[in-house]
């Protein structure tokens, strides 16, 4: 596979700002729905990673420019570069160390979805830990009609944690995009943020005929919003927020190791009741408890005050 192209974050087209204690990426190539660049993905990564626990930035939010499109996935034409299977397994290994930064990333993420979330778009979104949308969400992996890929086995294991092995597959195997009603229901987003605008309602000359709604006033609600639940977490226990996200990706990291044995095992004639607890969360534990914050937390509740978070 060919290397990045460093130009992608140079010309824009991934921009980073910071907004009090919020930092904030917005995929930025409107025109193409906001489709993937190898130096957007690279740079994406870059940002997740540079972020540390107790830091200025206490939670990040991934949006997308314009009203069309959180992001489409990876710009298609960077494919016509491949020439073996071999290839593409670079490509999915080099996509999976961009997706665990964004899974792995110390502070908590939010992206707010607007339009298409396809691809590699969706799988960012399913990376972040917590999920809004606006009401013409579009998410899903259409590939088995446009592109004839497929997932890695560590995407596919982040869409059943989220939304169970039949969802999954049958979204798949029918290339079909789940509207935002539908992954409200299944708690793929936490809520869906209301962005028509009054003049929308009554029909007014601010109404974008091309989305389906205001884009602007519609994106800006849609930002707000995410903006405003990530302040939210800013104000709480970094340590606290930070073991749980680890601790949920070894939880889902592991079940399918506990799934391998477990089938060995049954094919062996043996069958083994699970360990009480067979992911690793002990540094997470101590890591907490064994904390300033823990300490002040305490002393903040018993005397009927505010606890101050440092994240040590």
């Amino acid at each position: 596979m060919p290397g990045p192209n460093p130009a992608g974050a140079a010309t824009g087209e991934l921009l980073y700002e910071v907004s009090g204690a919020v930092g904030v990426v917005t995929f930025n190539r409107p025109n193409q729905r906001n489709a993937l660049t190898f130096a957007m993905y690279d740079e994406l990564a870059r940002i997740c990673r540079s972020l540390t626990v107790g830091g200025d930035v206490k939670a990040l939010v991934l949006t997308g420019a314009g009203a069309k499109a959180f992001a489409s996935g990876t710009d298609i034409s960077l494919f016509r570069q491949f020439r073996s299977g071999a290839d593409g397994t670079q490509y999915e290994e080099h996509m999976e160390s961009v997706m665990a930064a964004v899974e792995e990333c110390a502070v908590p993420t939010i992206a707010a979805l607007g339009g298409a979330c396809t691809g590699g778009g969706a799988v960012i979104a399913a990376c972040c830990d917590i999920r809004i949308a606006a009401p013409d969400l579009k998410f899903g992996f259409p590939i088995a009609r446009t592109l004839g890929n497929c997932l890695s086995a560590q995407n596919l294991s982040r869409l059943v944690a989220l939304f169970g092995f039949a969802r999954t597959k049958e979204l798949i195997f029918l290339s079909r995009l789940m509207d935002a009603r539908e992954a409200l229901g299944i708690g793929l987003i936490a809520e869906i943020v209301d962005v028509e605008s009054s003049s929308d309602r009554r029909g007014g000359s601010g109404h974008d005929e091309t989305s389906g709604h205001d884009s602007r006033g519609g994106q800006d609600k849609l930002s707000a919003r995410a903006l405003e639940l990530a302040t939210q977490m800013s104000e709480l226990a970094p340590l606290t927020l930070y073991a749980t996200k680890h601790m949920a990706t070894r939880l889902r990291q592991g079940e399918g190791l506990s799934r391998r044995l477990a089938s060995n095992d049954e094919g062996q004639g043996r069958r083994q009741a699970p360990e009480r607890n067979s992911v690793q969360d002990r540094d997470l534990i101590e890591l907490c408890y064994g904390s300033d914050d823990f300490r002040s937390g305490v002393e903040a509740f018993l005397a009927k005050r505010k606890p101050t978070w440092r994240g040590r």
